[in-house]
């Protein structure tokens, strides 16, 4: 079953309500810290959000590849892209990871 994802008027409307801020504030809020978090991605390479994750610029080489449609091989030029690295205690906080149980042997 699929569930819709939040919406930014939802997620406003949300923070607005738990900080006790008005609408406006909470969206200035949350536009003022994507501008900050891009500029700061763009400048310095990584931009933190605790507890969230970071945005990593990241450089990627040049390799070869492939035309799907042809199976010819082509050259893939070196660029730089943005990743998001999830952190460990939101991952564990969503997805827990299966504790591996240790059994003993009897001897």
């Amino acid at each position: 079953m699929a569930t819709k994802r939040m919406t930014q008027t939802q997620l406003i409307r949300l923070l607005a309500e738990r900080c006790e801020l008005s609408n406006k504030t909470a969206r200035q809020f949350m536009e003022a810290l994507a501008e900050t978090a891009l500029n700061e991605t763009k400048k310095k390479g990584v931009f933190v959000l605790p507890g969230i994750g970071r945005l990593v610029k990241s450089h990627r080489k040049a390799r070869m590849g492939r035309n799907p449609a042809t199976g010819e091989t082509i050259k893939i030029a070196a660029k730089t892209v943005v990743k998001f690295r999830v952190a460990k205690a939101a991952k564990d906080s969503i997805a827990p990871s299966k504790a591996k149980k240790k059994t003993k042997k009897k001897k």
